[in-house]
């Protein structure tokens, strides 16, 4: 590739920007008119259970994932703190979690009055690491929560049998996996409860909200009270306003769950073009030296929130900034994720939360991650091309791009 990079003056691979998301049909308005012509966009002030839209959400979504029963929230973040409200977190009891996540899979730790604790993940799919999880138990220990990070079925074998062996509830957080599968078992469907987000980035979206998914007719109860202000009544019984347990106003609207039933009929073909938008930029960019590409087992389906690869600064011969600098340049929009691991929020030190060593964490955060979203549809191959181009062609002119680099960094020590 002889063309100039469009950083120092070149022709950018791409001008367009990528199709918007997320994806909106006629079905989504239509279902969302007729829960607006009904004037009942709620009904949880007479019904403990919420209304017609959100029980067959619940109910669909849990039927789909293969779980016996589904509470929907207002937020996957809502949906955590359900889920360790229900397991009778008490103040000082530790939470194992990965550290290389979004905040909220550990602030609903401290939500709930826990501790969380960080261990870290593994450098081939960014998921927790089983041994560090056995590393970070304690007799305090109540939970660990594994992330399906970016639609990666977590290690959930090695970990339930950890749980198992020391008594632990598991928490599944598939906020970016839902429909993902485990040796042909879905996320969700493998610890004591499973939360699932439907904010708008996600693979399928209600806007905001979330679920609660479990087999434990008891801890689903337990989450619906919670969700509810603590209220808990039969069907049909007539609301007394009384309290049984702290509860939160965590409730989904109609409307929410009228977009998530729609959203959740298409989901299979959402995924299957993630899918093939990952495969194609794995294979076009499989013989690039210095990209560890997401290498999924044949035997697992991984959902591709987004699409994440390593980038080993030692081998390519240019920094991660440079390179997502003269990507964002050739107009394709990329990241470098997490910025730092989330033991090193101010929020995470005040609350003595504590981590083992987290190397791999570390690295991600500071050099290695990047991130492209772009593989959710309505982009397809001719996006995945302009992709592929972008990446080939920066990699190409590395010499250029690591002089640039140098002279940028004289300039500013000369300054």
């Amino acid at each position: 590739m002889s063309s100039s990079l469009a950083l120092l003056g070149g022709e950018p691979v791409r001008r367009e920007p990528f199709p918007p998301f997320p994806i909106i049909e006629e079905e989504e308005f239509d279902a969302v008119l007729e829960v607006l012509r009904s004037r009942q966009l709620s009904t949880f002030h007479s019904s403990f259970l919420g209304g017609r839209k959100v029980r067959q959400f619940e109910d669909e979504f849990a039927r789909a994932t293969g779980a016996g029963y589904g509470v929907a929230c207002n937020s996957g973040t809502a949906a955590l703190h359900m889920t360790l409200a229900a397991i009778g977190l008490e103040p000082g009891d530790e939470v194992i979690v990965p550290p290389y996540t979004f905040t909220a899979t550990a602030s609903a730790v401290l939500m709930a009055g826990g501790v969380p604790v960080f261990a870290d993940v593994r450098d081939t799919d960014f998921n927790i690491d089983p041994a560090e999880v056995e590393k970070a138990i304690t007799e305090r220990t109540r939970a660990v929560i594994p992330v399906h990070l970016f639609g990666a079925p977590a290690a959930m074998d090695e970990l339930l049998e950890l749980a198992g062996a020391h008594s632990l509830r598991v928490i599944e957080d598939c906020a970016q996996a839902p429909a993902a599968e485990l040796d042909g078992r879905k996320v969700g469907t493998m610890g004591d409860l499973a939360t699932f987000s439907f904010q708008e980035t996600k693979n399928m979206m209600t806007g905001e909200g979330g679920m609660v998914l479990t087999d434990d007719l008891d801890l689903a109860e337990r989450c619906r009270a919670v969700r509810n202000h603590g209220e808990v009544l039969a069907w049909g019984e007539r609301r007394d306003y009384r309290s049984a347990l702290l509860g939160w106003n965590y409730r989904m609207t109609e409307i929410e769950a009228a977009l998530g039933i729609c959203q959740l009929a298409r989901l299979g073909g959402f995924n299957q073009a993630r899918i093939e938008n990952a495969a194609y930029l794995t294979r076009q960019l499989d013989q690039a030296r210095g990209l560890a590409l997401p290498s999924p087992r044949s035997e697992d389906v991984h959902v591709f929130h987004i699409y994440a690869f390593r980038f080993l600064e030692s081998e390519v011969g240019i920094s991660r900034a440079g390179f997502l600098r003269a990507l964002e340049a050739e107009g394709i929009p990329a990241s470098g994720g997490y910025p730092r691991p989330l033991y090193e929020n101010p929020v995470f030190e005040r609350a003595g939360g504590r981590h083992l060593p987290c190397p791999v964490s570390e690295r991600l955060c500071a050099a290695e991650a990047v991130w492209l979203a772009q593989v959710r549809p309505p982009a397809g191959i001719a996006e995945m091309d302009d992709i592929v181009s972008a990446i080939l062609k920066v990699l190409d002119q590395r010499e250029v791009l690591r002089e640039w680099e140098l002279r940028s960094d004289s300039d500013a020590q000369d300054d």
